[in-house]
């Protein structure tokens, strides 16, 4: 019996250690720390990676209390006082991770995780505990904890909803907003599917079948506003607008979205949809350009009048910055950093024109006005601006200001000329005594007829000086242009070098004009000669005539025109032509481009101050190289109009007159040569310096055959104002003016019944003469006297 419990034994103990070395091979190939701990809480078996953990070798390890490496925890929960205790407090371990602290040889602690499992030897149940290192997970939950804190921070204080949402679409993680925006509790909503609050279209564009389609599926929706419909817990639908972003974690990319209710802003949309129709309606309407701008400084909307001052489609301009049709200035004074600032630049605009320069699609700048007015809207305080073209005004008020000067050097070249024909009638009315005197003298006679050539031509430049002023005498008819420019050719041909080539194109049926017929003659010789110092080389001179209706758009944009009927005469030539700045100047008094002895400067402003006198304009049209065309319009004369020719005086003798004459000149030099021809010619004279002085001595009752008066007085009296005075009493007086103004000023202020005659200044003795005796013969109303050569 004995042996047979021998040969037992041996087996039993033979099949014992073929089991430990599989056990133990086991034990050696397990990723974590592995020991085995018996009743007594000893260290009976561990593998290397125990040995590496813990900084012991085996053999110190093997037989040592479990409690030097893993101090509390570990053996209280598990060895008892009998076996029939550990086996209990074992059962209730098996499976769990338990998380403990252990101590390495060096005796730093580092976190541990168990997981026990029992095992069953010869000397009783023993205890197997795998120790898993959780040093790193410990660091990233440590780590996750305080970066959630942060995160859950920003999603509170979001003022949209914020979901967090899984691959498997639940969701895991949500703000207060989203509890009152979907009427859940955030227990009743964390860990449920997205679809049971938005139950169409987010779940089908995010969450695919496995990671890598989710992550496509996201990809393709970041940073899109995706309009869905949303469920609350009441079952009652509202719009939405989602805005996704990715978040890692440690369980995979989860999916953050932020979700509006865009309940009032669709209501605001149909509501504008139905507005806008109106508003579009007043916006199309608007003479100006309309552009409506966001505080981005977006283009929002703009009318037809915008597309068409800008040259863009609406499409184009739809979305673009404002600063690419408006560069400078608009963005500046009305897109600020924040709302608030936006709206204090607005309030100080609103109401203002601004002035600035916008840019063409095709790049071209021209001068814009602006007219801001703040408009409400769902997103905000928009600006409308209405925005003109100014560049007609420009141009217009540059025209404005060159007429105010012209008329300002008008007034003054009018008053130069005045005071300097008084100078020559004192001079043409003494000359011709002179050389009867000297008529035995040649060389007396010689230089008193030079003095008579010298006043000649200065009564030629007071004439172009007042024609510039509008104040010279004109003798209005009806002309043929055509005629008048037929007539002329000979004498341009032969006034002209032969290498220019003198032609016409006269317009057929041509309509008659209204003008004085010597300034028309005058003009085109003038313009002739500009024409001919234009081509030094020679060239091409066309006259031209023609029909021409001058609209009330025209006279929009040319200061002093009146709309109507013209006849048009243009002088053309194929010479240097004239710059911008020189178009401007070109009818100033004085002005010239020639050299030094080749021209007084006042061909040009003959030709402006004759225009205007005759209620017609004159247009300059030139480019440098490319020649120049000058074009006068002059009124067309009406059609049943009888030829106007003035009546020209007859030759009067003259012979003496008894007749007593008050001459009344401010100008002491001027009276005294006519008191004394007068005087040679037989008449009783008075004199008086004013119209106060002439009326004392009518006052006096004496009697007065003739009043000789100047129409420009000092003293506040004129000449015709002192006429009409005296004809209070003496309604029979008759009268003769003279002046180096126009017959027009008498024309234009006489009242009926009253004589009109003229003598221009400055006259001859026999002018004088011969208007005297005109006047004192004649019963009725006579043509004005102008100035005789």
């Amino acid at each position: 019996m004995a042996t047979s419990a021998n040969t037992a034994r041996k087996n039993a103990e033979e099949h014992l250690t073929k089991m430990e070395g599989r056990y133990r091979n086991l034990l050696e190939a397990a990723p974590d720390a592995m020991i085995v701990v018996n009743q007594a809480g000893e260290i009976v078996l561990l593998n290397l990676q125990a040995e590496k953990q813990f900084g012991y070798s085996r053999d110190e390890l093997v037989g040592q209390k479990v409690t030097n490496i893993i101090p509390q925890g570990f053996a209280e929960r598990l060895i008892a006082d009998g076996l029939r205790s550990d086996e209990e407090a074992l059962a209730q371990q098996i499976g769990t991770g338990i998380e403990l602290s252990a101590v390495r040889k060096d005796a730093s602690e580092f976190p541990i995780e168990l997981m026990l499992s029992p095992l069953e030897s010869a000397d009783g149940i023993l205890v197997t505990a795998a120790i898993r290192n959780i040093s790193v997970r410990k660091a990233a939950e440590e780590h996750l904890t305080k970066t959630e804190a942060r995160y859950r921070g920003l999603l509170e204080a979001a003022p949209d909803a914020m979901v967090v949402v899984n691959q498997a679409g639940e969701i895991v993680l949500l703000n207060l907003q989203a509890e009152k925006q979907f009427g859940y509790s955030r227990d009743e909503l964390v860990g449920q599917k997205v679809t049971n609050i938005i139950p169409q279209g987010f779940a089908e564009r995010l969450i695919a079948d496995g990671l890598r389609s989710a992550d496509e599926a996201l990809a393709q929706q970041i940073g899109t506003g995706i309009e869905l419909t949303a469920l609350r817990k009441d079952a009652s639908e509202f719009p939405i607008e989602l805005m996704l972003s990715p978040l890692e974690s440690v369980d995979g990319i989860l999916v953050t979205a932020a979700i509006r209710d865009i309940s009032v802003r669709k209501a605001a949309e149909e509501l504008q949809a139905k507005t806008e129709a109106r508003y579009r309606g007043l916006l199309e309407a608007a003479p100006d350009a309309m552009v409506v701008v966001n505080q981005a400084g977006e283009i929002v909307l703009l009318n037809l009048q915008a597309e068409k001052q800008f040259g863009y489609s609406r499409d184009e301009l739809v979305g673009q910055k404002v600063t690419n049709i408006i560069p400078q200035g608009f963005a500046e004074r009305l897109i600020a950093d924040g709302l608030r600032s936006a709206e204090e630049a607005l309030a100080q605009q609103i109401g203002t024109g601004i002035e600035l320069t916008a840019l063409r699609k095709n790049g071209s700048e021209f001068p814009i006005e602006l007219m801001l007015s703040p408009l409400e809207s769902t997103d905000g305080i928009l600006v409308t601006a209405a925005i003109r073209d100014i560049a007609t005004r420009r141009e217009l008020e540059h025209q404005f200001r060159q007429a105010q000067k012209m008329e300002a050097v008008g007034q003054l070249t009018g008053g130069v000329a005045h005071d300097f024909n008084n100078l020559l009638t004192v001079i043409t009315c003494t000359i011709e005594g002179i050389a009867e005197a000297v008529a035995d003298n040649p060389e007396l006679l010689a230089m008193a007829k030079s003095i008579d050539q010298a006043a000649e031509r200065g009564a030629q430049l007071t004439q172009r000086m007042l024609a510039f002023a509008r104040k010279q005498p004109l003798q209005s008819r009806t002309l043929d242009l055509n005629e008048v420019a037929t007539r002329m050719m000979g004498m341009l041909r032969r006034m002209l070098s032969e290498d220019i080539d003198v032609k016409t194109k006269l317009g057929a049926e041509l309509w008659t004009a209204t003008a004085d017929g010597n300034q028309v003659e005058d003009a085109i010789l003038n313009l002739a000669i500009n024409a001919r110092d234009a081509m030094p080389t020679g060239g091409n001179l066309v006259i031209e005539t023609d029909n021409v209706t001058l609209d009330k758009r025209y006279a929009a944009h040319n200061a002093e025109v009146t709309p109507g009927d013209y006849v048009s005469i243009a002088v053309s030539d194929s010479g240097t032509g004239m710059s911008a700045d020189i178009m401007e100047r070109a009818f100033e008094p004085f002005y010239t481009t020639k050299e030094v002895g080749r021209g007084t400067g006042l061909g040009l402003s003959m030709v402006y101050g004759f225009a205007k006198q005759s209620r017609g304009h004159v247009k300059i049209y030139s480019e440098v190289g490319q020649g120049t065309t000058i074009r006068l319009f002059l009124p067309r004369a009406a059609p049943d109009s009888a030829s106007q020719i003035a009546a020209k005086s007859s030759v009067q003798e003259r012979r003496p007159g008894n007749e007593t004459i008050l001459v009344v000149e401010d100008d002491p030099l001027v009276r005294g040569v006519v008191l004394t021809m007068l005087r040679g010619l037989g008449y009783r004279v008075r004199e008086a310096a004013d119209a106060q002085a002439a009326l004392n001595i009518l006052s006096q009752g004496d009697p007065i055959d003739l009043l000789f008066t100047d129409i420009v007085m000092p003293g506040g009296m004129s000449g015709w104002e002192l006429v009409e005075a005296a004809r209070i009493e003496r309604p029979a007086l008759k009268a003769l003016f003279t002046s180096g103004y126009s017959d027009r000023i008498l024309k234009e202020r006489a009242r009926g019944g009253m004589d009109i005659r003229l003598l221009a200044k400055p006259y001859r003795s026999r002018s004088l003469g011969e208007a005297i005796r005109a006047v004192l013969d004649h019963d009725g109303d006579l043509a004005p006297i102008t100035r005789q050569a």
